[in-house]
């Protein structure tokens, strides 16, 4: 199939499907340059703060799993292959066009013309094919689960291992047209392009600064010095400044090929507490931040803040791990379904808007299980289950609880009292809880992610692009440190079904396995929450995406 022309970048997508208009009236940013003019006459202060939730895990997007490092990569990095405005459905990029076979193992690219990388090295197909071998050629610790995230999930192998890998091999056809053959089919590969993981990478950049040169171990890896401070793209902002801690700071390329827009200068501020982040906003120190806290909604709409909701495209679960042995009892993993009160958790502590989970994807994700058993509270049946399982007063299931402190994330805007409320729930039938804290980055996820050492535990997901495999694909497509379970069935079906390139057909094939994950009981699909946006009066405009494919060349101010 061929794709639409290219769209490109800018101003223009501010009217666009799925934009956000805010006319908000908060704060005036404080500690600006306010004789800045945006070239129509009226004085905008080019420089835009957002307050981030944390650090981000590495500044080479191929090496990272988290939004927050997205966030920053989105600004300095663009695809093969972007989003269109306010969807999750691929859309064109650095390639104006692609053609796909029938059978889905080839896809050639036409590639946009006159790009270069912000070191100056020019985007064509030889950059093109120098990353997609580079991200193939990983061994050792980058090849790992935790390290190579995206990659080990999406394409399974490496030159090491060719007979498990998706991809074949890249060819140019001149400097603007390359074609990607694959060794399996995905039928989900053009979209997961638009992945800020698969974006395009200065060669040149990735040489000399040692991308490749990472140290330590899976749990503990040392970055190169790439990841720590050279970054170089094709997008609308260059990397200027960052040290873990303080803040990230890009300015706007000169050469860049898209419409620029107004803002010349980026500041991402790490504000860890949700409560900091809001009241920063009310001072006037940053612009605007991702992640309201529920409780804080009312009182930024009170004061003349306006709170924008991307539509729901996350999930937050409680995951069983089931290295630990109690975990491996499917009664267990029953019990502790039933113990859940996810109505009361919604409105206790997740933002309006929040919609009750009932498997692992969202329902607008094909494949969406109408029908799938469900473990809906019952605290009796609990109780019943875990006595049944050897579980008694005398005998108690006890477990520890992981989750993360000092973040907040899209599906699970304030981790401590989302455990709170189910750590509650699980003592009310029994159940003995040992709570277990990290920090969000480096610790919390590597632990989870990477090593068998935790137990229950919080974690979530927000969608990467449409596309079911990038849910139950990712999660359940094969063994994982998360999840602790070998279930070969399960794997087979999600490998098959990634790669049927028909919706019509793949549909009652997504539908089976949803309802295999709900019998099989990984952990409890909780809820999908709207994550909410807030920021300062000058924001005319921010380009809220459900898969937070927000470029800031798109946002619109008015001093």
């Amino acid at each position: 199939m061929t794709h639409s022309p290219l769209r490109r970048r800018g101003l223009a997508l501010a009217a666009g499907a799925g934009v956000a208009a805010l006319l908000l009236t908060g704060c005036v940013a404080s500690e600006r340059d306010d004789s800045a003019d945006d070239g129509g006459g009226s004085d905008v202060d080019t420089t835009f703060v957002f307050a981030a939730s944390s650090d981000p895990a590495s500044l080479d997007p191929s090496l990272a799993q988290d939004g927050e490092t997205f966030r920053v990569s989105r600004q300095i990095f663009e695809g093969l292959v972007g989003t269109e405005p306010g969807t999750a459905d691929p859309a064109p990029l650095l390639a104006e066009d692609w053609e796909s076979s029938e059978d889905g193992m080839s896809h050639t690219f036409t590639l946009k013309q006159d790009v270069t990388f912000h070191d100056g090295t020019p985007f064509n197909a030889e950059a093109v094919c120098f990353n997609f071998d580079r991200w193939y050629n990983w061994t050792g610790v980058l090849a790992s689960e935790a390290v190579g995230y995206y990659y080990n999930k999406l394409f399974k192998g490496y030159a090491s291992n060719p007979d498990d890998a998706v991809y074949k091999s890249c060819t140019t056809d001149g400097d603007d047209k390359v074609t990607i053959e694959l060794n399996k089919p995905f039928a989900g590969f053009v979209a997961s392009l638009s992945l800020p993981a698969f974006a395009m990478q200065s060669p040149s950049a990735l040489e000399e600064f040692s991308a490749d040169e990472v140290g330590g171990t899976a749990e503990a890896p040392v970055l190169s010095e790439y990841a720590q401070g050279h970054p170089v793209g094709t997008g609308p902002f260059q990397f200027d400044s960052w040290a873990p801690g303080e803040n990230v700071t890009l300015t706007a390329y000169g050469d860049y090929w898209g419409d620029q827009g107004q803002i010349e200068e980026v500041i991402f501020r790490v504000i860890g507490d949700p409560t900091a982040r809001r009241q920063a906003l009310e001072a006037g120190d940053i612009d605007g931040y991702d992640l309201v806290g529920p409780a804080d909604t009312q009182a930024l709409e009170d004061k003349g803040f306006t709170m924008v909701s991307r539509p729901p495209f996350t999930v937050l679960y409680l995951a069983f791990n089931q290295a630990v042995p109690e975990l491996q009892d499917l009664e267990v993993r029953q019990a502790l379904s039933y113990a859940i009160d996810k109505d009361a958790l919604i409105k206790q502590v997740l933002p309006e808007g929040t919609e009750k989970a009932t498997q692992f994807v969202p329902p607008v994700v094909n494949g969406y299980n109408e029908g799938v058993t469900t473990y809906d509270y019952d605290p009796d049946m609990a109780k019943s289950l875990l006595e049944d399982a050897g579980y008694t007063a005398d005998n108690p299931l006890s477990l520890t609880f992981n989750y993360p402190v000092n973040v907040s994330r899209p599906y699970m805007p304030d981790p401590e009292q989302i455990f709170t409320v189910l750590a509650r729930q699980l003592e009310e039938v029994g159940v003995q809880i040992t709570p277990e804290t990290d920090a969000w980055n480096p610790d919390y996820l590597e632990k989870i992610t990477a090593t068998p050492d935790h137990g229950i535990h919080l974690l979530g997901w927000t969608g990467d692009y449409n596309d079911t495999d990038n849910f139950v694909g990712v999660f359940f497509g094969q063994q994982s440190s998360e999840w602790g379970f070998d279930n070969p069935e399960l794997f087979t079906a999600l490998s098959e079904a990634r790669g049927v390139s028909s919706i019509d057909e793949q549909t009652p094939l997504y539908e089976a396995i949803n309802e295999q994950v709900a019998q099989f009981i990984p952990g409890v699909p909780i809820a999908h929450p709207a994550p909410t946006l807030a920021f300062d009066e000058r924001v005319e405009s921010y380009p809220a995406s459900p898969v937070n494919d927000e470029v800031f060349t798109d946002i619109v101010l008015t001093k």
